[in-house]
C-alpha cells in the first residue's frame, strides 16, 4: 500500500536522466490508502534552491501544467507532491529529479560536416570521426554533453561512450524536427587534455529506405552539432562547442547503413584529421523527445551453433527480434568475419532471406541482405555494430582460417525502451506463447517509431499503428512514443490533406506528388491513424494535449476525405448512374486505397496460394473498396466529432456529429441489404460494419449470424486480414458467439494464429502461411498488426477494460467471457490510476473472480451468469456458479 502519492513522472524522454523543455508536465499517482484528494500541495527545488511551494485546489493528479516559472537550460530539478484530504495531508512523495535540456535559444555551436572524398553511393558510405581537444581543470563537478546529428552518431569523451541511448538521434521528419540528447559525462573528464569524438553515419537521414533500398531525400550533407557543459568545484563554467577547430577523419567504420549493414575494419588508422566543414547543413530548431530512448535492452546467448561446413556457422538465437550481433573473438590479425542476418533457416540448416526479396512488375528482383563485416588487428576486439539494426533470429557466420567460439556469439536486443504496463496469463499455455509472440513482434517493431517489420522495409507505415495502438496501450505505455511518431505524421502531412502511407517519409512524397505512389496515398485505414491514435491515447492516458496537438492535421485530413468523397466517383458508380445519387456524396469510393490487405490468399487446385497484386495488379488498384473507405470515414468523422467536445468545439462537434451520421446512413444505402447483409458478402465487412457501429440495432444479430455463416463456410476459419481481425473475436463474442470466437482462436490449421505457433513462430507472420507445409517462407516473419488479437484476450478472455466514455481507466469494466478449455486467467494493468489486477479460476462448476481496484476508480464486474454488481477501491472478491452453457 502506498499512503503518500507515488510514480511521479514528467512527460519526458531521455536516457541517464529525464530530460524536459522549459515548462515540463507533471503527473503522479494517488495513495493507495486514501479517498480522493481534494487538492496538493508541490515543493521543487531547481539546481539545489528552493522554489515557494504551490497549492493545488484540485485532485487532479495528470498532465499539471508546470505551476512555478518556466525553467532555463540545463537546470536540475527535483519535485514532490503530498495530497490533501478530509483526514488532512498525506506524507510527502518522494523526490523525482530531471534536468533541463539545452533549449534551441541557447546553442552557441555551430554545424559540422565531415570532409568527404569521393561518394560511394547511399548504402556504401563510410562513417566519420569528428574530433575536438580540450584542457580541463581539477575539481569538476559535473559535465553534460548534448549532441545532435543529421545522420546517426555516438558520442565519446576520452574514449567513454556517452550515454546508452542507441541509434541517435532517431528517426524523425528531418526538414521539420530534430530531437538532441543529453548525458552525463562527468567521470569521462579529467584534468589535463581531454577529447571528444563524435563518430557519424547516414542513418534515417540519407541512408537506404525502404523496401526498394532508395536514398532517404532528407539531405545530402550529413552534419552534427554538439555542446559540452562542464561546471567545476568552484561554481566556474567551460563549455566546449562544435566549430571550425574540430576535425575530421574516416572512421574504422568503412561502410555504413541502418538497412545493409556494418563494416568495420580494426586495422584502418584514424588518418590524417582535415578541417571539418562548417555550415554547411539547414537544420530544424532543436527540440527535446518525449519518447523513451532506443536501447540495447537484453542480451541473449546463441541457443545453437551449428557449423555447416569450415569456415561457415549458423547461430540460432531461439527468438525473432530487432537488434545485431556482438562478436568477441574475431580471430588473428586480418581475419575477416561476415554475419548474414534473417528471420529463417531452410531445410538445409542455412539462412535463407528469399522470401525478403522485393519486386515490382517488369524489374529485376531487389535482393535482400542484412550484412555486418569486421576485420581484425588481433589484438581481442570486440566487434558491435551500432550504425545498422537487423531483424534476425538466425545468423550464418563466415570466416576463413580461424575458428568460431559460439560463446563469442551475443545477440543484443534493441527497441525503445517502453515500460510495461500490461499482463497476461492463463490456463493454455498455447495463448500464453500467442500473447508472447505478439508482445516481441510489436517490440521488434518499436525502434524509435512503429515500423511494419525490422527487416524488409522498416517504415513506420500508419495502418499498422493504428491498427495495434489499442493493444500497445495495453503492453506497455506508449504515450510519449506515439507522441513523437505523430508529430512525424504532422510533418510529411500532403498540403491537401493527405496522410503520407508512412512516417517520417524519407521518400518526401509532399514534395513529389507527381510521383505514382504519391496516388496511392491518402488510403482509409491508413490516413486515419491521425485521428484514431490520437483519441486512443486520450482514452488509455487521459492526456487532452495530445488532441489539441493533433486537432488542425485531423481536420486536415477528415475535410479531405469528405471533399474526396463529394468530388470523385469509382468508376463502377459512374456506370451505374451518370449523375451521382444524392447519398453517394458521402461515399468514398474514388481515391485509392488499400483496402482490408493481407486476407487469407486464396488457391489453385495444387495449393498454390494467388496472390491477386500479382496476378492482375490493376484489377486490384482499381477494385471498388468504397465500403471500407466510408466505413473508416465515419469512424473519422465520429471520433472527430467526440475529439471537438473534449476540446470544447461546441460548433465543429454538432457539424462533425451530423456529418458522420450522414456518412452512416449513406453507407447503409450502398452497402447493407434490409436483411442485415453487406453487398460485399465478406468476413472482413461484418466484422468492420459490427465494431463501428454501422448495422442498425434490429440488424445487429442478423449480421452477425452471417458472419458465423462465413466463418463455418471456411471451415471455421478466419478470413479477415489487416484492418478487421484485431475486431474479430470482440465481434463474435459481444454479439453472442463467443463459441465461434473460441474456435477460431484455438484453431491450429491455417489460416489461424496457432499455426504459427506450430510452424514455430516467435513473432507475428505478415502472412497467415508465412512458413507453408513445405516448411518455406513467405513474406515477412515479424509484421505486428495480426498480434493484436491479444487485445481480446485482455478484454474478454480477462474481462478487463475501460467502460464506455472512461478516460485514463478512471471507470472499467470486468466482463470474464471464459471457455470451458480454460480453468483460469490472471492479468494487470498499470493504469493511471493504479495498478488494476484480474483473476478468475473456475473449481467444478463455480467460478471466482477477484479484481483489485486502485484509487479513484469505479468497476462494474459482470459475471458470466449475467448478474452486475459495482465497487470501488479495494480488493473485490466473489464466488458464483458458472451457467449450463457459457
Amino acid at each position: 500500500m502506498n499512503n503518500a502519492p507515488y510514480d511521479l513522472r514528467i512527460d519526458g524522454g531521455g536516457d541517464q536522466f529525464t530530460v524536459s523543455g522549459p515548462a515540463p508536465r507533471l503527473s503522479w499517482k494517488p495513495p493507495s490508502d486514501a479517498e480522493r484528494p481534494t487538492g496538493h500541495e508541490l515543493e521543487c527545488t531547481v539546481d539545489g534552491e528552493a522554489r515557494p511551494a504551490v497549492r493545488v485546489a484540485s485532485g487532479r493528479h495528470r498532465f499539471l501544467p508546470w505551476p512555478w516559472a518556466a525553467l532555463r537550460s540545463g537546470r536540475q530539478v527535483a519535485w514532490r507532491v503530498r495530497a490533501d484530504g478530509a483526514g488532512g495531508p498525506s506524507p510527502w512523495s518522494g523526490w523525482n529529479a530531471f534536468e533541463v535540456g539545452l533549449l534551441d535559444e541557447d546553442w552557441r555551436a555551430r554545424w559540422i560536416s565531415p570532409a568527404e572524398s569521393g561518394d560511394p553511393g547511399y548504402g556504401k558510405r563510410p562513417a566519420h570521426t569528428l574530433t575536438t581537444r580540450f584542457e580541463a581543470r581539477a575539481g569538476v563537478r559535473s559535465a553534460r554533453l548534448y549532441a545532435t546529428a543529421l545522420g546517426v552518431y555516438e558520442a565519446y569523451v576520452n574514449g567513454e561512450r556517452a550515454g546508452t541511448a542507441e541509434l541517435s538521434p532517431g528517426s524523425t521528419s528531418y526538414d521539420r524536427t530534430l530531437y538532441a540528447q543529453a548525458s552525463d559525462v562527468t567521470s569521462a573528464v579529467k584534468a589535463g587534455g581531454n577529447r571528444v569524438e563524435i563518430v557519424l553515419s547516414d542513418g534515417w537521414y540519407r541512408g537506404q529506405v525502404g523496401a526498394f533500398r532508395l536514398p532517404a531525400g532528407w539531405g545530402t550533407v550529413l552534419g552534427a552539432r554538439a555542446e559540452l557543459h562542464v561546471v567545476y568545484e568552484d561554481g566556474s563554467r567551460q563549455v566546449v562547442r562544435s566549430d571550425e577547430t574540430w576535425t575530421s577523419t574516416r572512421s574504422a567504420i568503412t561502410r555504413a547503413d541502418l538497412m545493409a549493414g556494418q563494416t568495420t575494419d580494426f586495422r584502418a588508422g584514424p588518418g590524417a584529421g582535415q578541417p571539418v566543414l562548417v555550415d554547411q547543413v539547414e537544420a530544424p530548431a532543436i527540440d527535446w523527445s518525449p519518447a523513451p530512448p532506443v536501447r540495447v535492452v537484453e542480451t541473449r546467448p546463441a541457443e545453437t551453433v551449428r557449423q555447416l561446413r569450415d569456415g561457415l556457422w549458423t547461430a540460432d538465437f531461439g527468438q525473432n527480434a530487432s537488434g545485431w550481433i556482438a562478436l568477441d573473438d574475431l580471430g588473428p590479425a586480418g581475419t575477416r568475419t561476415v554475419i548474414d542476418y534473417g528471420e529463417h533457416i531452410g531445410v538445409d540448416g542455412d539462412l535463407t532471406t528469399t522470401h525478403l526479396d522485393s519486386t515490382r512488375p517488369g524489374e529485376d528482383p531487389i535482393l535482400f541482405v542484412q550484412r555486418d563485416e569486421a576485420v581484425s588487428t588481433g589484438r581481442g576486439e570486440t566487434f558491435e555494430p551500432r550504425h545498422t539494426v537487423h531483424g534476425f533470429r538466425y545468423a550464418r557466420i563466415r570466416r576463413d582460417g580461424a575458428p568460431l567460439d559460439p560463446a563469442s556469439v551475443r545477440m543484443r536486443i534493441v527497441h525503445t525502451d517502453l515500460r510495461r504496463t500490461g499482463t497476461f496469463a492463463c490456463s493454455d499455455d498455447d495463448l500464453n506463447r500467442l500473447h508472447e509472440i505478439a508482445d516481441w513482434s510489436f517490440r521488434g517493431n518499436a525502434v524509435d517509431v512503429p515500423t511494419d517489420c525490422p527487416t524488409r522495409e522498416r517504415l513506420a507505415w500508419t495502418g499498422d499503428y493504428q491498427v495495434f495502438a489499442p493493444t500497445a496501450t495495453r503492453l506497455y505505455d506508449v504515450l510519449g512514443f506515439s507522441r513523437k511518431w505523430l508529430r512525424s505524421v504532422r510533418d510529411d502531412q500532403l498540403s491537401d490533406g493527405r496522410i503520407a502511407n508512412f512516417s517520417p517519409d524519407g521518400r518526401r512524397i509532399k514534395h513529389h506528388l507527381d510521383d505514382q505512389f504519391a496516388l496511392m496515398t491518402g488510403s482509409a485505414g491508413w490516413g486515419d491513424a491521425i485521428v484514431a491514435v490520437p483519441w486512443e491515447l486520450y482514452r488509455s492516458y487521459g492526456d487532452r494535449e495530445v488532441l489539441a496537438e493533433n486537432w488542425e492535421a485531423m481536420v486536415r485530413w477528415v475535410e479531405w476525405a469528405l471533399r474526396t468523397a463529394r468530388t470523385a466517383r469509382h468508376q463502377s458508380r459512374i456506370e451505374r448512374s451518370a449523375q451521382p445519387l444524392p447519398h453517394e456524396r458521402y461515399i468514398w469510393d474514388g481515391s485509392f486505397h488499400w483496402g482490408e490487405w493481407t486476407e487469407p490468399k486464396e488457391k489453385t487446385a495444387d495449393g498454390t496460394p494467388i496472390d491477386p497484386i500479382k496476378t492482375n495488379p490493376i484489377a486490384w488498384f482499381m477494385a471498388d473498396k468504397g465500403e471500407v473507405g466510408t466505413a473508416f470515414l465515419y469512424r473519422s468523422t465520429s471520433t472527430l466529432a467526440d475529439v471537438a467536445r473534449v476540446l470544447g468545439r461546441t460548433e465543429d462537434a454538432a457539424r462533425y456529429t451530423e456529418t458522420a451520421e450522414r456518412v452512416r446512413d449513406a453507407w447503409r444505402t450502398e452497402f447493407l441489404t434490409p436483411d442485415g447483409r453487406t453487398t460485399g458478402d465478406t468476413q472482413a465487412a461484418y466484422v468492420r460494419a459490427l465494431s463501428l457501429g454501422l448495422v442498425p440495432e434490429e440488424l445487429r444479430p442478423a449480421a452477425a449470424a452471417r458472419l458465423v455463416e462465413l466463418i463455418r463456410a471456411a471451415g471455421t476459419h478466419l478470413g479477415t486480414g489487416f484492418l478487421a481481425t484485431g475486431d474479430l473475436l470482440p465481434v463474435l463474442c459481444d454479439t453472442g458467439h463467443s463459441d465461434t470466437a473460441y474456435e477460431l482462436l484455438l484453431r491450429r490449421t491455417a489460416p489461424s494464429w496457432l499455426y504459427m505457433l506450430d510452424r514455430g513462430a516467435t513473432t507475428i507472420w505478415e502472412d497467415w502461411e508465412g512458413i507453408d507445409d513445405n516448411g518455406d517462407a513467405h513474406d515477412s516473419l515479424n509484421h505486428y498488426s495480426k498480434g493484436a488479437v491479444i487485445r481480446f484476450l485482455h478484454t474478454h478472455t480477462l474481462g478487463l477494460r475501460q467502460a464506455p466514455g472512461s478516460v485514463a481507466w478512471e471507470s472499467i469494466e470486468v466482463t470474464p467471457v471464459p471457455h470451458p478449455s480454460l480453468s483460469w486467467a490472471r492479468g494487470t494493468h498499470e493504469s493511471p490510476q493504479g495498478t488494476i489486477t484480474v483473476e478468475w479460476r473456475t473449481t467444478g462448476d463455480e467460478l471466482t473472480l477477484t479484481v483489485d481496484v486502485p484509487p479513484g476508480t469505479t468497476a462494474r464486474v459482470v459475471f458470466p451468469d449475467g448478474t452486475t454488481e459495482v465497487t470501488t477501491t479495494g480488493v473485490f472478491r466473489r464466488t458464483k456458479q458458472i451457467p449450463t452453457v457459457w
